[in-house]
């Protein structure tokens, strides 16, 4: 069943991979900029989409999955324009692809917690602490968890487990999601009594309730790069990225949770 939610959650969540290679229905006389966006940036995202197109005449047309699984489209060829990833390593992988990664620029960060369903009866904990998070799950139950190979969730859950001293106690019993909204969703259909998403996730769904913040010491600062990886980019391109991290869409990305990235 695990298996088969995760494969339509993530189907529901990166639909739009597939859309711009030629199914967005698009107005030909508009300027379009296609932006390639961490799954966990959805909600946020979406409304500073909102706000923008509100302004300008333009078509901002968002693709949102693992920043892994964008970073191998974008290295394959996709049309993206900009490219918004959850963690540093998959954008150096661009660049290492000799992809034409340009304007980088640390935008964004975020925080690791532990999540269980609105209703459970688990209480508030601190991972690291006198309580396991093994202890919390019963029989056979599993921990949901974004991909802990390449999904950067799941990469900043293995660090923090390992950091903790629970990575052997859990490993076997992780419920690997293709990204983090994935993992997230075993959780909010009570399908997984626990899951480690972002903060930012946990306050975008009113199904589950977060239970215990990760030690900011346990795993890597989470931090989101952007940047241009349109070899040939446009003039609008360029001004939705300075736009992006501008007062008016950090301020919608903090109403999510997001802390934006102080400025050297």
């Amino acid at each position: 069943m695990i298996a088969s939610v995760r494969l339509s959650t993530f189907c529901l969540l990166v639909m739009g991979t597939a859309l711009p290679f030629g199914a967005y229905a698009a107005d030909d006389s508009r300027v379009r900029v296609q932006v390639y966006a961490a799954a966990s940036m959805t909600d946020a995202m979406n409304e500073a989409i909102h706000a923008y197109e509100s302004g300008h005449d333009i078509d901002i047309v968002p693709v949102y999955a693992s920043s892994s699984t964008l970073a191998r489209q974008i290295a394959s060829g996709a049309p993206a324009d900009v490219y918004i990833s959850a963690n540093e390593q998959w954008m150096d992988w661009l660049s290492d692809q000799n992809v034409p990664v340009s304007r980088r620029v640390d935008l964004l960060q975020n925080r690791l917690v532990l999540i269980a369903p609105w209703q459970s009866d688990v209480q508030a904990f601190t991972p690291g602490g006198d309580i396991t998070i093994a202890s919390q799950l019963g029989g056979d139950q599993r921990l949901s968890v974004g991909e802990t190979s390449h999904v950067p969730a799941g990469i900043y859950a293995k660090q923090a487990l390992q950091s903790i001293g629970e990575w052997d106690a859990l490993e076997s019993r992780l419920a690997n999601g293709d990204n983090v909204r994935a993992a997230m969703a075993l959780v909010e259909r009570a399908e997984t009594p626990l899951g480690i998403v972002y903060e930012t996730d946990a306050k975008a769904s009113n199904r589950v309730k977060e239970v215990g913040v990760f030690p900011d010491d346990s795993h890597d600062p989470i931090t989101y790069p952007l940047a241009v990886v349109n070899p040939e980019p446009s003039d609008a391109t360029d001004a939705f990225r300075q736009w992006l991290g501008g007062d008016h869409a950090l301020s919608i990305f903090s109403r999510y949770g997001f802390t934006p990235v102080e400025a050297d």
